[in-house]
């Protein structure tokens, strides 16, 4: 799957979970629950153990989910994913020298920006994404509305805090995808291995985010605005 394939599938599912989990074995049954309540993108942070290996692991042996480096804080880190062929990678600031690395590798970037500065920087720097974030305690949908007027064409993904209270709204204030983390794959989910919550939390999402699309354009389909 290319560079261009990756940016078309999180803009047309519009979420990214994050898997935040203590062990390989809690992120593989959260990505295998989260893929199957439909949607095959899963973020893997640098803070589970064996992040790397896990990232290879899943790219060789579950073909069809988008599997991403997530929480990169250095070029050393972004290498590692890369070389474990991670299809993205996402950080929680701005580093140029992953954005660079990334960009080279013809792989997907979706590094964190919060003020308009990064927002103009990581844009110039050609990323795919622009990850907002903490979004929520910045003032959620109505600084996610703020931004898309200065910088209209850009993607957008709120992050932080989103919950299934807020994400219609950050929808319709112009986001392109939300980053969800343990609103959408709660820990006592993982520890008592309920796959089920986790599968009717994402199908709640999706739909979310679908008709909050159809809110935000009316008798308009969402398409990819790069």
């Amino acid at each position: 799957m290319d560079r261009q394939e990756v940016r078309a599938r999180i803009e047309e599912i519009g979420i990214v979970p994050a898997i935040r989990v203590s062990s390989p074995e809690e992120a593989r049954f959260a990505a295998a629950a989260v893929s199957s309540g439909g949607i095959p993108i899963v973020e893997i942070t640098m803070t589970v153990p064996e992040a790397c290996e896990l990232i290879q692991d899943m790219v060789t042996n579950v073909p069809g989910v988008i599997v991403g480096g997530g929480a990169v804080l250095d070029p050393e880190t972004a290498r590692r994913c890369l070389d474990a062929g991670a299809h993205f990678l996402t950080s929680p600031g701005l580093d140029l020298g992953i954005v660079e690395l990334a960009s080279k590798a013809n792989i997907v970037t979706m590094p964190g920006a919060l003020t308009p500065t990064e927002v103009t920087a990581a844009w110039r720097a050609g990323v795919d994404f622009i990850k907002i974030f903490p979004c929520a305690q910045a003032g959620g949908a109505s600084y996610i509305r703020a931004l898309k007027g200065p910088f209209p064409n850009a993607s957008l993904v709120a992050a932080g805090g989103v919950t299934q209270q807020t994400a219609s709204e950050l929808i319709r204030a112009g986001a392109t995808a939300l980053g969800i983390g343990t609103e959408l794959i709660p820990r006592e989910a993982i520890r008592l291995r309920r796959a089920e919550q986790i599968h009717e939390l994402a199908r709640r999402f999706l739909a979310i985010v679908r008709e909050a699309r159809k809110l935000a354009a009316p008798g308009k389909e969402f398409a990819a605005r790069r």
